[in-house]
């Protein structure tokens, strides 16, 4: 059983909508009421917000999604008849927020896949790079690395012609032209760092905010086009350069391969 999924409403029409798509992938399903989210809220695990609820206004709402971030577990937000949600809130979210029946499904399909804790250490793929003389490795929590030539004290620089992965996904085998064989284990890459209470990186918000400015202008890039790289709106860019607003280790993860930079570059701050 991959786990319980808490469903938070004051609708009685809202729960079967979920409560089908959940069972269907083997999740076990609990309502409670808007009001209980402070009792009920399991760390670790998942919920889904009924956006439509009496309770929920905008502020409620927020509050609701930042307590389940902080507690460390996943939150949706369902939203339905032309809703509209703040961009924190989406951002809280890592955009985790369902419109539709079709949303549901393929939430609750993927949903036991984003609780897995473990596929930040699992390679997902990995390719040659789109720019010459790197490898680009992509982690199965979507952590994606750029890693430069040699990636291994064995590398002798020659062509990749083959690329595979061993059957638990942990490791990746590159064949070279020369006919070394290289191992890289999507451990070493993922982030070292332990994601702070609520969900945010262990440093300070003022460092976080400029050293995203220095490396995003180092590469070239406008808060704008980093937006549109990443589908994060440009003010909440704007917001952690500023040091205004924490991202979670998920949206640090997307700014940074954005960027073309590993996330722990990032935190290093060297």
């Amino acid at each position: 059983m991959p786990g319980t999924v808490t469903l938070y409403t004051d609708r009685s029409g809202f729960a079967p909508i979920w409560r089908t798509a959940l069972e269907r992938n083997g999740f076990a399903v609990r309502v409670c009421g808007p009001d209980e989210i402070g009792t009920t809220m399991d760390k670790n695990a998942a919920c889904v917000l009924d956006a439509g609820s009496e309770l929920y206004d905008e502020d409620e709402l927020l509050t609701a999604v930042g307590f389940v971030r902080a507690l460390g577990a996943t939150p949706y937000v369902h939203i339905e008849n032309g809703m509209g949600v703040e961009d924190v809130v989406e951002e809280i979210c890592a955009g985790r927020v369902t419109r539709s029946s079709e949303d549901v499904d393929r939430a609750a399909a993927t949903l036991a896949r984003r609780l897995d804790r473990e596929r930040c250490r699992r390679f997902e793929f990995v390719t040659v790079s789109p720019r010459s003389g790197e490898v680009l490795a992509i982690l199965g929590d979507g952590h994606s690395v750029l890693l430069r030539r040699p990636v291994h004290n064995l590398d002798d620089g020659s062509e990749v012609v083959a690329i595979a992965l061993e059957e638990d996904a942990s490791v990746a085998i590159l064949e070279l032209e020369s006919g070394t064989t290289l191992s890289l284990q999507a451990s070493a890459l993922a982030p070292a760092e332990t994601p702070a209470p609520g969900g945010g990186v262990p440093i300070d918000g003022a460092r976080l905010g400029a050293r995203l400015r220095e490396l995003r202008l180092e590469a070239g890039l406008t808060q704008a086009e980093l937006a549109r790289r990443t589908g994060i709106h440009r003010p909440n860019i704007a917001r952690v350069e500023a040091g205004r607003h924490t991202p979670s280790l998920e949206t640090l993860s997307r700014l940074a391969g954005a960027i073309g930079i590993p996330t722990t570059r990032v935190l290093s701050e060297d």
